[in-house]
């Protein structure tokens, strides 16, 4: 049969050449081709007939049931061929035809077998034995009879075969009118010579108990009733009863339960579709893809999840997904392979919704975060104490006994006392205090850990009264201090009882004194409470003694009718004096700030101190905006003038952000939310300037989200493209470099200016990698343009902080230079001089390795930060770039002029090249010349352009 064709007609021909008896059948077993010899051996044509028509009554079974097999695969068998009155013993061979044929079916090829009495005897035995081993119930049927059946038929209903042989098939059903019913349908399919198939019925047993059957038949000869039916049944009673309980499973499970195949859901319970917000039904035959966020999430997913299911493993995972309406849901998706040795055979996955816990998790976790600040930042020693062990405790409490971080964790408390009696002593009083129900709060003499004694005030309680014996929390107080200061007051008290009864005579010398002593106990209780509502380091409210301050102050005003002015004050740029200047620098420039901010206000106004750079300027009684903004202009010129520390000039600058009370809040927390926002806004504005709290900042606020939200997949999209800018000689003005600049083109808003989204990028870390594809793409370009046969000129990349610090940054620059060919001498890079110096040997390692590749390295933006000459020299540097700050009024300004021939001094003394940036002039260009700066770039060369028209200038 290999020499079958694609077409039916090709087929046909086929079996014409073929010697032995062969037709081809459909998928429903109807003879559409048969060559002569098989219309010789059965004496007439055959087209249009059945194949089991060709057969006895005793092998039309058995024909039947393999012409239903043979289209899914190769089949043979021996049966008894009906030719005219004679029965020949035939072999048949079944091969289903291939795909290409056109048509599904299966050709048969007849073997005829010596006529023999045995061969007949054989082929009648091997179809007795199928009909009497086959695992479904066969019977051949007559009109309202039982012709014959098989073992299997007969014991699904509870008969031997010669009870239900000559029955009416009525009685097998539950009433005349259904089996009526039944015959009816099945009649109407049978004469139409189709296959008749019901999934499932209920039939009568003998003893009157109810199966249910799936049953297929076949009419032995489509025009006549009377040649007989065919009937084959398959009892699903079992199957049908577990097919019910899971559905009632699917149905009653509180998780959802799904099915798929090839990712494509199949089969959902009701709880998955009000999990995902889905009608009955409606997520059948949708993808998966529904579920994810993203084409990466459902990627990645699939990826982790079918290489464990594919090891016929069970696969778990929490992962975020959406519902229909596009809320995000935290789920915990559990699954298995229908069959681990065929995973095409689908999937089924529990899924369950675990957003609410997760949700109590995060807040449980800020909880115990918050605790642990609170513990970290306790001015008192707070420790968990069991069985006479500390559990934990906090930086104070290892403070106060000098012990190392975690040291005393899991320390005996034994160990806290000066000898076993005190110790003794204090586990008595403690036992007391507990089984009373009461706190504990006593004050011993403890030890440090290099032996030295301090007295110390404990308070101590069970975590749980009903459990007193338990694990307790206690709180420990140095009050040596205090103990001292009253034996002290204490003894002086004696000393003057004893004066007076010694020395009368000296009364009033003694009453001076005590009077002097009493004035210091004042002085040192108010020195106390100055240190709990003062800022330790400028001495300025702290934010207790602002909140208490602002209290009245909003009741003043509301009692007399007028407003009050907050203002929140940040210093620009301070993290960066203090990180690369030192911490004493920083505090100098702090106490300097809040001395000047004292001088600024008023007597009755509060300057405070929260914390690091931030304060806080409290006006009463102001009358509108105008009387705030003259202050917040005051504070503004307060600030410009240098602050001289250590032959240094330090500028810094404020942010302000200014509410009114009643206007813009009415409580505490909202006036500093808003004076809050309403400083960033400052920051924002450009700093160095003041802003009133208005409401549309929260819609400002809300764009910058959406920005950065943009943002984050904008290097997924291709929205970043990259600008070059030429750098040319002064002299003749030929390009001597490009500088490569980020340029990102937002869909729908054009080009985003550079500095709306790079500051975003360096916030959020996505610099490097976006850095990486800077550097990249700059290479390509490169090459490219000298494939066309561009003269070769270095690119200028600029490197930000962040990327500079980055531990992969000289194995993705050696892997980009490897992988695109670029020279490494046609690559630059540019790094700000603030970058450069806040970590100084890891700085010079890195600069050292980019420069052993051949790299050029650059000071960008040089003069404007806090630099080393020391380390200037020894960094591997090339080139500096003055900035644009220098050259934009260099015409005009003495001092541009005097800095910039400082810088070109410089340079020379260290043989560094210079590039003036922002050229716009002629003037500037002629004036740079006179002071020998050999490069320059700005507008009046060139424009920063896209890769086709900056190659122009390379032509």
């Amino acid at each position: 049969m290999d020499r079958v064709t694609s077409k039916p007609a090709m087929v046909a021909e086929a079996l014409a050449l073929l010697a032995a008896p062969a037709c081809a059948c459909d998928a429903r077993g109807m003879i559409w081709a048969a060559n002569a010899a098989l219309e010789r051996l059965h004496g007439a044509p055959v087209e249009g007939l059945r194949l089991p028509a060709l057969f006895c009554a005793r092998s039309m079974p058995q024909a039947a049931h393999e012409a239903e097999l043979a289209p899914g695969g190769e089949r043979r068998w021996r049966g008894l061929l009906a030719a005219g009155a004679l029965e020949v013993p035939v072999e048949v061979r079944a091969q289903p035809l291939p795909a290409a044929a056109g048509i599904a079916g299966a050709t048969f090829v007849f073997g005829e077998l010596p006529v023999t009495g045995e061969s007949v005897e054989s082929a009648r035995l091997e179809q007795a034995m199928v009909l009497e081993h086959a695992p479904v119930g066969i019977v051949v049927t007559l009109p309202h009879l039982v012709k014959s059946c098989n073992p299997r038929m007969a014991h699904m209903l509870g008969y031997e075969p010669d009870q239900l042989v000559g029955r009416d098939p009525c009685e097998f059903f539950l009433s005349r009118p259904q089996y009526e019913a039944f015959m009816e349908e099945a009649i109407r399919v049978l004469t139409a010579g189709e296959l008749f198939e019901k999934a499932e019925i209920q039939l009568r047993r003998i003893d009157g108990s109810l199966i249910w059957c799936r049953i297929r038949a076949k009419a032995v000869d489509m025009t006549s009733r009377e040649a007989g039916t065919i009937w084959i049944l398959e009892d699903v009673t079992e199957t049908r009863q577990v097919l019910r309980e899971v559905q009632a499973i699917m149905t009653n499970a509180s998780i959802g339960i799904f099915f798929t195949r090839k990712r494509v859901i199949t089969r959902a319970n009701s709880s998955f579709d009000r999990m995902f917000g889905y009608a009955q039904d409606e997520a059948i035959g949708s993808l998966t893809r529904i579920f994810y966020p993203d084409d990466q999430a459902f990627a990645d997913f699939g990826a982790q999840a079918y290489a464990v299911l594919g090891q016929g493993k069970p696969f778990q995972a929490e992962n975020t997904l959406v519902r229909k309406d596009g809320t995000p849901m935290w789920a915990r998706l559990i699954g298995y392979a229908i069959n681990s040795e065929d995973p095409a055979q689908g999937t089924i996955w529990m899924i369950e919704d675990r957003t609410r816990q997760k949700r109590d998790e995060e807040a449980l976790r800020n909880a115990l975060l918050e605790n642990q600040a609170i513990l970290d930042n306790a001015v008192l020693g707070i420790a968990v104490v069991e069985n006479g062990r500390t559990l934990r405790c906090n930086r104070k409490m290892e403070e106060l006994f000098g012990y190392p971080g975690g040291a005393i964790d899991g320390a005996s408390v034994r160990a806290l006392y000066p000898d076993l009696e005190t110790w003794a002593a204090a586990r008595r009083q403690t036992r007391c205090d507990f089984m009373s129900g009461r706190v504990h709060m006593a004050e011993y003499q403890l030890a440090r850990r290099d032996g030295t004694r301090f007295w110390a005030r404990l308070s101590g309680r069970p975590f749980d009264m009903a459990e007193r014996s338990g694990r307790s929390v206690w709180l420990i107080d140095d009050v040596t201090d205090q103990r001292e200061a009253a034996d002290a007051l204490r003894r002086a008290r004696d000393e003057l009882e004893v004066r007076v009864e010694e020395r009368t005579a000296e009364l009033a010398g003694a009453n001076r004194r005590l009077q002097a002593e009493i004035v210091e106990r004042r002085q040192a209780e108010a020195r106390v409470h100055h240190m709990a509502y003062h800022d330790a380091l400028t001495g300025l409210p702290n934010r207790a003694l602002l909140s208490e301050r602002l209290d009245r102050a909003m009741l003043a005003a509301r009692r007399d009718g007028r407003k009050l002015a907050l203002m929140f004050i940040d210093l620009d740029r301070f993290k960066t004096i203090n990180d690369s200047l030192g911490h004493l620098t920083g505090d100098h420039l702090l106490k300097e700030v809040a001395n000047r901010l004292c001088r600024v206000v008023r007597a009755v106004d509060t300057v405070a101190r929260l914390g690091g750079d931030e304060f806080v300027v409290l006006v009463p009684g102001v009358r509108g905006l105008e009387e705030c903004a003259l202050v917040g202009e005051k504070i503004i010129a307060a600030m410009a003038e240098p602050v001289r520390f250590e032959g240094r000039n330090l500028h810094i600058s404020p942010s302000i952000g200014i509410c009114l009370y009643p206007d813009d809040g009415e409580d505490v927390e909202s006036l500093m939310r808003k004076a809050d926002s309403a400083m960033y806004h400052a920051k924002a504005s450009g700093r160095n300037n003041y802003q009133f709290f208005a409401e549309n900042m929260n819609v400002a606020a809300a764009r910058h989200f959406e920005l950065e939200t943009s943002l984050r997949g904008a290097l997924e999209r291709g929205e970043f493209t990259l600008f070059y800018q030429p750098i040319v000689c002064t002299r003749d003005r030929r390009v001597h470099g490009m500088e490569v600049l980020l340029r990102w083109r937002r869909p729908g808003h054009g080009l985003v200016a550079p500095d709306d989204f790079i500051p975003m990028l360096e916030e959020n870390g996505l610099i490097v990698a976006v850095g990486e594809w800077v550097i990249r793409t700059a290479c390509e370009q490169a090459m490219a343009w000298q494939r066309a046969g561009l003269a070769p000129v270095p690119l200028a990349v600029n490197l930000s902080a962040r990327q500079f610090m980055h531990r992969g940054l000289i194995d993705a620059i050696r892997r980009t230079l490897d992988e695109t060919g670029l020279a490494p001498s046609m690559l630059e890079f540019e790094i700000t001089e603030t970058a450069l110096m806040q970590h100084g040997r890891q700085t010079l390692e890195t600069l050292a390795q980019i420069s052993n590749m051949g790299i050029r390295l650059s000071i960008d933006d040089f003069g404007t930060g806090y630099s080393s000459l020391a380390y200037l020299k020894r960094f591997p540097v090339h080139k500096i770039k003055i900035d644009r700050a220098f050259v934009r009024d260099l015409e005009s300004s003495s001092e541009d002029r005097a800095i910039v021939a400082a810088i070109m001094a410089l340079a020379g003394s260290l043989q560094l090249t210079v590039v003036a940036e922002g050229v716009e002039t002629q003037a500037q260009l002629a004036l740079l010349r006179e002071h020998g700066c050999a490069l320059a770039q700005g507008y009046l060369f060139a424009k920063p352009d896209e890769a086709g028209r900056a190659a122009q200038m390379l032509a």
